[in-house]
């Protein structure tokens, strides 16, 4: 593993947080309007986790989750960003079937609604499935919000790198391969498609 990095996967403060506490391992994707090539690729399995504020919708996250998000007006943006976290992305599905997302609700933060509404947006391309292996560091590095950083776009290089010494995994080992066995044990029993690991 690299000692420091720059590359950062922007997510809802509130799936991060969740992230970080061990209450999921799943995040969903289906790609921001800038995506390069218009569509949601992984360009790197090794990213900081970036908190974004300006789209989280309480009405769209289970009601454990939804009393932890204020909303923003559109185009704010802190002055500072708290990074905290790091993760390994250690499969990914692809989804395409309603019925499947249904049956993955209990394993991650998000309602049907937002389930149902981001598999409809794009219909044509399919909502990826995360699995993040993620890392606390040791402390929070507070680092100055940059222009650049801004728009909806997965991936970005962050103008400084972070120190990923001393990092330690928010679950073991063990409880975290549990997981990945029973979650993709219920998307293979759905689908056809395989998991790949980037």
């Amino acid at each position: 593993m690299e000692s420091t990095s720059t590359q950062a996967l922007k997510e809802w403060a509130v799936a991060i947080q969740a992230l970080e506490e061990g209450k999921t391992i799943m995040l969903l994707r289906k790609g921001g309007i800038r995506e390069e090539n218009n569509r949601f690729q992984i360009t790197s399995d090794s990213v900081l986790l970036y908190p974004t504020y300006e789209h989280q919708q309480p009405n769209l996250l289970k009601p454990a989750y939804a009393h932890q998000v204020t909303p923003v007006e559109s185009g704010w943006h802190p002055e500072t960003v708290k990074i905290s976290s790091f993760a390994k992305i250690t499969n990914i599905f692809q989804i395409t079937e309603q019925k499947t997302l249904n049956a993955l609700l209990p394993y991650h933060i998000w309602n049907e609604e937002f389930t149902t509404t981001r598999l409809k947006w794009k219909p044509k391309q399919p909502l990826y499935i995360l699995f993040l292996r993620t890392y606390k560091l040791p402390s929070t590095s507070t680092i100055p919000y940059q222009p650049e950083y801004r728009g909806c776009r997965s991936w970005i290089n962050l103008n400084q790198p972070i120190s990923l010494a001393e990092i330690k995994p928010v679950i073991d080992d063990n409880t975290y391969n549990k997981q990945v066995t029973q979650i993709s044990q219920i998307i293979n029993t759905e689908t056809n498609n395989n998991s790949q690991i980037p």
